[in-house]
């Protein structure tokens, strides 16, 4: 026994438990291969000073050229797609390999007898078919760039770079080509040409016109769409011009059409070409790389054999959207997409927003350190930096300024992000962490310019996405924010979007905090405002909860049953004694509406105290619910459903949780839901034209969802029992006719029947039909769906209500003068809002169901000529690729 090692109980045990731990992970590093040490060493360059750090890296790739080639190139290959910002300094380090040796190294014996640059572009063609094999368009695109960086260094010839930004602008003449495979191709070319433009200009072989060309012809063609996508909603006309918000393709067309007309004059001046220190390379001892010709592969389109109303079940494609960039600053303090510094300068943040989504803190870093990847003079230095202001053509923008603009553009594309909202939410948090002083004031500028354009026409979705990202922010630091700049809009209408957005802010945060520390943070005028923050916290309202109230007997008599844990029967039976007992005299209400209210709001009540007593709440008590509401009895139904809305009334956020159970357990269908929504009950009947608001959208999106999930969900099964059935087939077959899934104890093989698996399938068979049951009730929803949009925009003569706004708010005379608008316009105006986004998130769903929907929803307004009428179908043909 040692005694000379002090006793450390059991923290010793652990303390050398980590030690050996990290004694291991030590070694692990210590044993890295060398061609792993290699490919960090290219990754990383540029960590400290890349200009310096180039020719020391090439004279150690030449120095182990001969064995670790594909390192090489692989190394480059991975830096070049994760790591954008230093693509031209990676050109730099081709241009030094592709050169004669002079950096010292003996290039005789044992050195390979070409240029190492043409040795790695090699390789490094082979990842990059891979990419367009997969098509992996941002992969493409980052190689192009490099590609073009290097034509412009004379180490690949101009003719072959400009056969190759020609071969992604052929994808656009494609017959039927997608928006979505357009707009990447003509990405592909353009920001090739917007970087190699000017030295394929002066070659023989130019071809820039006719990509230019090819962009236009295609951006024109889309032009239809765009109003549809625009970040400020456009109900009054067709136009695609938009305050505040620039297309991606425009933006193209105005850089490359400015460029064309200085004749590729003017390089990006923001990006450094460090390349072009060098010496000109000799055409004959180092001739330039030519690029292989390509072919870009067609799109795969899978046919799983499972027709959906002729036509296949598909995901939402975000790209088959224009994409518009919201602006928040002038060209003075943020770059101007529509030029080619500015372009490429958002297309760089893009790309590394999009791929470092694994690690916002590792993105945050990287955008704030960006500008070191840029000329000098492209953003304004940091505090104590000099300020080159002597240089005309110095910019110094703001950075971050540009970053945050540039991240909520990314939040607010329409119809969806490209990334979850709450990456970008936790990236401008992560920013303001690292650099509050100055990231802080961009965010808060950003704010007031988004409130200011509520009354603008901000669309509804990017309105209701600034309503969360406001809300979390602020949680994120202190709820500190300036209020009582926002004092005088309290004089506006209660559904005003600025009143609207205030209200949904103040709820928002109070769900992530509580009433009494919200409250507080507001200004005394806000607080004594009902329609901004009520008196009372948030929390069940149950409706029979007072003494005098004359169910409550009944009410306390379920509730103590459900508070005693009694069984299911029990309450079942208390529910069918009060059926006969109950005192209907006092209300016009059936007597089955009033039993099913006491039993939910019962329900809800011993449920309401956390998530988790609720769900237990339903589990126990599952017989009563179904009870309650046969599959069949749809009266039932919307009694259940307005039962929870009004115990609810006071947070609605519960009433949408509430919701999707009752949806998981089938106790309602999302048929029912949507239904319920645009037929709002109130004692004896509707009570007037139905507004969809934000609240009504997120249960109608709750509804939707769930509907469309499922089928997802059949169809991945019948695809999975049907290779399942394949593969058995295939094995029997292989066997020589015997059923080698099917063997005795002895190993004897039976005899596999024919087209045994094919027919005897009971699994498949309950599959499809629950697949085709799902798909029935999928399209029910989108047509209920779409049926009370044009009841409540489109309604004809004889209809028991008429909204006498949905014809105003579109028009543009109205729309000039909306500072005079009530509550009815506003509320009519955000339904439009709402109709459009439904029509755009679900466009690949509608498109499948596009003859029988359009079929039954627009029979009532068929052959009208109304505004209205116009402008539902006229959006319904844009969402589903019918506008002529």
């Amino acid at each position: 026994m040692n005694y000379d090692r002090p006793y450390r109980g059991g923290g010793g045990r652990r303390r050398y438990r980590d030690r050996e731990d990290y004694d291991t992970h030590d070694r692990r590093r210590e044993y890295e291969s060398p061609e792993q040490i290699l490919k960090n060493s290219i990754i990383k360059l540029g960590e400290v000073d890349p200009i310096q750090e180039v020719p020391r890296l090439a004279k150690q790739l030449h120095e182990d050229a001969t064995s670790m080639l594909p390192a090489i190139s692989e190394g480059i290959r991975i830096a070049v797609t994760e790591q954008p910002y230093k693509i031209p300094y990676y050109a730099a380090l081709l241009r030094l390999l592709h050169g004669p040796s002079s950096l010292g190294t003996d290039t005789s014996a044992g050195q390979p007898s070409a240029p190492l640059g043409k040795l790695v572009l090699e390789d490094f063609w082979k990842g990059f078919q891979g990419y367009l094999d997969k098509l992996s368009w941002r992969d493409v695109r980052l190689c192009i760039h490099f590609f073009a960086h290097l034509t412009v260094a004379q180490v690949i010839s101009t003719e072959s770079m400009a056969a190759l930004l020609q071969s992604f602008a052929a994808v656009l003449d494609e017959f039927g080509v997608s928006y979505g495979r357009g707009k990447h191709a003509a990405l592909c070319a353009a920001e090739g040409l917007m970087i190699a433009g000017a030295v394929i200009q002066k070659s023989l072989s130019s071809n820039t016109a006719e990509i230019i060309a090819a962009i236009h012809g295609f951006n024109e063609s889309m032009a239809s769409s765009k109003n549809l996508v625009q970040p400020l909603a456009s109900l009054t006309s067709g136009s695609a011009t938009v305050d505040y918000a620039d297309e991606l393709l425009d933006s193209v067309i105005a850089v490359l059409k400015a460029l064309e007309a200085s004749e590729f004059a003017d390089p990006p001046a923001s990006f450094p070409q460090p390349y072009l220190e060098y010496d000109d390379l000799d055409p004959v001892a180092s001739p330039p790389f030519e690029l292989p010709s390509i072919l870009v592969p067609p799109e795969v389109i899978e046919l799983d054999g499972l027709p959906s109303d002729g036509g296949e079940d598909a995901q939402v494609k975000r790209d088959e959207w224009p994409e518009y960039w919201f602006r928040l600053f002038d060209n003075s303090v943020t770059p101007d997409p529509n030029t080619i510094s500015g372009f490429l300068i958002r297309s760089n943040f893009r790309d590394m927003i999009d791929i470092f989504e694994v690690n916002r803190k590792e993105c945050a870093r990287l955008l704030l350190e960006y500008p070191k990847w840029c000329v000098p003079g492209t953003f304004k230095p940091r505090a104590g930096g000099p300020l080159i202001e002597d240089d005309p053509s110095a910019n110094n923008w703001q950075l971050e300024s540009a970053v945050i603009e540039a991240s909520l553009g990314f939040l607010f594309l329409l119809p969806e992000p490209g990334q979850k909202p709450v990456y970008f939410i936790a990236l401008i948090t992560e920013l303001c962490k690292l650099s509050p002083s100055t990231v802080g004031p961009a965010v808060g500028k950003s704010i007031r310019k988004l409130y200011s354009c509520l009354a603008d026409g901000l669309d509804v979705e990017v309105a209701r996405r600034f309503v969360e990202w406001f809300s979390v922010h602020m949680s994120n630091f202190g709820f500190q924010w300036v209020w009582k700049e926002w004092i005088p809009d309290l004089v506006l209408p209660e559904n005003h979007p600025k009143r609207t957005f205030v209200r949904r802010a103040v709820e928002s945060e109070m769900r992530l905090s509580y009433h009494e520390r919200i409250l507080k943070a507001l200004p005394e005028a806000m607080q004594d405002d009902p329609n901004v923050i009520s008196s009372q916290q948030p929390g069940p309202d149950p409706e029979y909860e007072e003494p005098l109230h004359p169910y409550h007997e009944a009410y306390q008599s379920i509730l103590s049953l459900l508070r005693g844990r009694s069984r299911a029967d029990e309450v079942i039976a208390q529910v069918d004694t009060l059926k006969t007992t109950l005192d209907t005299s006092h209300t016009d209400m059936h007597i089955d509406s009033i039993i099913r209210s006491l039993a939910i709001q019962s329900l809800l009540s011993i449920g309401s105290r956390s998530f988790s007593h609720f769900l237990n709440a339903i589990e126990r008590y599952l017989p009563l619910l179904r009870g309650l509401a046969t599959p069949t009895d749809f009266e039932a139904k919307r009694d259940i459903l307005a039962a929870t809305a009004a115990f609810w009334k006071r947070n609605k956020h519960m009433i949408g949780i509430v919701f999707d159970k009752l949806m998981q357990y089938q106790i309602v269908d999302p048929t029912d839901i949507v239904a319920w929504i645009f037929n709002m009950v109130s004692g004896h009947g509707i009570t007037g034209p139905v507004y969809v608001q934000a609240f009504e959208w997120e249960l109608l999106k709750g509804a939707l969802d769930k509907a469309n999930g499922r089928v997802t969900i059949a169809r991945k099964k019948v695809l999975a029992l049907r290779k399942e059935q394949d593969d058995s087939i295939a094995r029997a077959k292989a066997s020589g006719g015997a059923d080698v899934g099917n063997m005795e104890v002895d190993g004897e093989v039976k005899p596999l029947k024919q087209d045994e698996s094919a027919t005897e399938n009971p699994q498949l068979t309950i599959a499809l039909k629950a697949f085709t049951s799902l798909t029935r009730e999928q399209r029910s929803v989108l047509a209920k769906t779409l049926e009370g949009f044009v009841s409540c925009l489109s309604p004809v003569p004889g209809d028991a209500y008429q909204n006498m706004h949905s014809k105003t708010v579109i028009d543009e005379h109205s729309w000039e003068r909306r500072a005079s608008w009530t509550n009815d316009e506003w509320m009519t105006w955000e339904t439009w809002g709402w109709y459009r986004h439904f029509c755009r998130l679900y466009s690949p769903y509608l498109r499948n169901y596009s003859t029988t929907l359009s079929t039954v929803a627009f029979a009532k307004i068929e052959g009208f000529t109304t505004p209205t009428a116009q402008s539902i179908k006229k959006t319904w043909d844009i969402a589903t690729g019918q506008e002529a």
